[in-house]
């Protein structure tokens, strides 16, 4: 039974996915952060079929979303004391920890590493499914963002659908309530090393490591959503300064065959639109309104431009502000590669 309307995942259905999982196929499922790909993290053959689904690298580690503590634990070699204060603060919630793997379990999991990323989801459908398949003898579910490997994430079952097709199970929570994935943060090496921000900001996580976080260097474990080129849609996505939208818009108009269409990403609408092709979506004020609605809106302009024959996403630039560090990245990730047809 797959869905993608609105309404909360029943009970009947979270029944149903967590029986998909202990026999070892892949379910959708929400969490706060996006639509994960679920398989039983203790089980290799599984956790390969989502790399093959996603076309994902098999070396490219996932996720692990657990319970609580307790399963965490079933994962974990050792849970270093920073990791545990990150864990009590935030668990349940969007960040994860990067710790010791216990050697023998899960190494399809964590991309043969010996280090392996945990993260105790807050959203209700995913904990009810957590809890089912723990019942079932499922420790841990291993789960990257439901989408092709590479692409913009999903924040809503209809997202995962347009991804997959109607064949993949798909459990519907609702919309996202965060919109962009979790914050990572490196347990392993006694100074902890935030490898991806989200939206709890580096403040925030540094107050309750009670340490600095380092800046990731060529030491850090791979972990998931840290490659240059990530979270982009088929056009390419431009970056532009507040004060360079004249001066870009101007240097369009006088090249227009640069692209069929632009779509625009804006606090407030650019002078000089009048007359070319472009479709204006407004920017919420705020980081967490932004970053709830990031993908859903990368989405839209995407198909927008796709069907006006192809051309460009240009998305206002941020401010730098630690509170905004989350959503600059996923932005910068998606405007990397200029070669958008291809993923990393």
């Amino acid at each position: 039974m797959n869905t993608a309307t609105s309404a909360p995942a029943a009970a009947c259905d979270v029944e149903w996915a967590a029986g998909l999982l202990a026999q070892g196929c892949l379910v959708a499922f929400p969490t706060e952060t996006v639509y994960g790909l679920g398989a039983r993290a203790d089980d290799d053959a599984a956790v390969a079929r989502i790399f093959q689904a996603k076309g994902r690298p098999s070396n490219h580690p996932l996720i692990v979303h657990v319970l609580d503590e307790a399963d965490a634990r079933v994962f974990a070699q050792d849970l270093p004391d920073v990791a545990l204060r990150l864990m009590r603060a935030f668990w349940p919630g969007p960040v994860t920890v990067i710790v010791p793997r216990r050697p023998g379990l899960a190494q399809a999991s964590a991309g043969a590493q010996d280090s392996i990323g945990l993260r105790c989801p807050s959203h209700p459908v995913a904990r009810a499914l957590l809890e089912r398949a723990r019942a079932l003898g499922v420790p841990g579910v291993a789960a990257p963002s439901a989408n092709r490997f590479g692409r913009v994430s999903p924040t809503a079952a209809a997202h995962v659908v347009q991804e997959f097709g109607p064949d993949m199970p798909v459990l519907d929570g609702g919309a996202c309530a965060e919109g962009i994935e979790s914050a990572i943060v490196d347990c392993t090496r006694g100074a902890p090393v935030l490898l991806r921000p989200g939206t709890v900001d580096r403040r925030a996580l540094e107050a309750a490591a009670g340490q600095p976080l380092l800046e990731r260097d060529a030491a850090a474990p791979r972990a998931s959503g840290t490659l240059a080129s990530h979270y982009a849609p088929t056009a390419r996505v431009r970056l532009v300064a507040h004060d360079g939208w004249d001066e870009a818009l101007r240097s369009r108009a006088m090249h227009p065959g640069l692209s069929g269409a632009l779509a625009l990403y804006s606090k407030a609408c650019p002078p000089g639109v009048q007359g070319q092709a472009v479709e204006w979506m407004a920017m919420p004020p705020t980081p967490a309104a932004v970053a709830h609605e990031l993908f859903a809106v990368l989405r839209e302009l995407d198909a927008k431009v796709q069907a006006d024959g192809g051309g460009e996403i240009w998305v206002e630039q941020p401010p730098h502000e630690a509170a905004w560090d989350g959503v600059r990245d996923r932005l910068m990730r998606a405007a990397a590669d200029m070669d958008h047809g291809a993923t990393s």
